[in-house]
């Protein structure tokens, strides 16, 4: 009987490169590079290492939070929670740079807003927005990541909540592990118990065969017996 089959421990590891919202932090990441080589200064700003270190810890601690996950729900959550406070840090900072700069930070009912909000929730990799950058300005550019935060922020909710509820029904490795051998002593008792029914069955079987040879043996002795004259 194979019971390594079964009682799982480690949760099925996520392939991070598939997720939307790391697919959208990774675009987020190279725009927000590309942004800062081309309109703030290359010394003496600390905005931009600022800039760059939050997109780059968004994008880093989902890939972290999503490899922690097989062993430790909690880290995984807590990861992932990490990653949407870089990246809002990241949506202040943009925001700085409109209103500093005299910029305008566009309206959520505005039509520019909604073109580039439908165009960015069905674009999820940085190739998509790449040949697009050399025709912004610093505006459109700094609203083109305020989106695509404001975007992944709402998905990366959406997938914190799955992470937290699944981590209330299932537990975290030690309640696996717990269950895990709960179950594996569980079915070891109830093979055990399979067996001794099965033995005590036989044991019942050889009895009765061997009370039937009994009866076969005397019934063939009596045939054999001389008749008395």
């Amino acid at each position: 009987m194979d019971y390594n089959t079964k009682g799982k421990v480690l949760k099925k590891a996520v392939v991070w490169k598939e997720l939307y919202f790391y697919r959208k932090s990774d675009a987020i990441y190279q725009l927000t590079v590309e942004f800062c080589k081309r309109f703030l200064p290359a010394h003496g700003d600390r905005t931009v290492d600022q800039m760059v270190q939050a997109a780059r810890s968004g994008k880093q601690n989902i890939v972290e939070g999503s490899e922690d996950g097989q062993t430790s729900s909690e880290m995984e959550i807590k990861l992932m929670n990490v990653a949407r406070g870089s990246l809002q840090e990241l949506r202040a900072d943009y925001n700085d740079y409109l209103n500093t700069h005299h910029l305008t930070i566009w309206s959520k009912d505005s039509e520019r807003q909604q073109r580039l909000r439908n165009f960015c929730h069905s674009h999820n990799d940085y190739s998509d927005y790449e040949p697009l950058l050399a025709k912004m300005n610093d505006e459109e550019m700094a609203n083109l990541a305020l989106t695509l935060c404001h975007q992944t922020d709402k998905m990366m909710c959406a997938y914190i909540e799955k992470l937290e509820k699944q981590f209330v029904t299932e537990g975290g490795i030690k309640e696996r592990m717990h269950a895990a051998r709960t179950g594996y002593r569980q079915e070891v008792d109830t093979h055990m118990r399979a067996l001794e029914a099965e033995n005590q069955r036989l044991k019942a079987e050889n009895a009765e065969l061997k009370r039937k040879l009994e009866e076969l043996r005397k019934a063939w002795e009596s045939l054999g017996e001389p008749r008395k004259s």
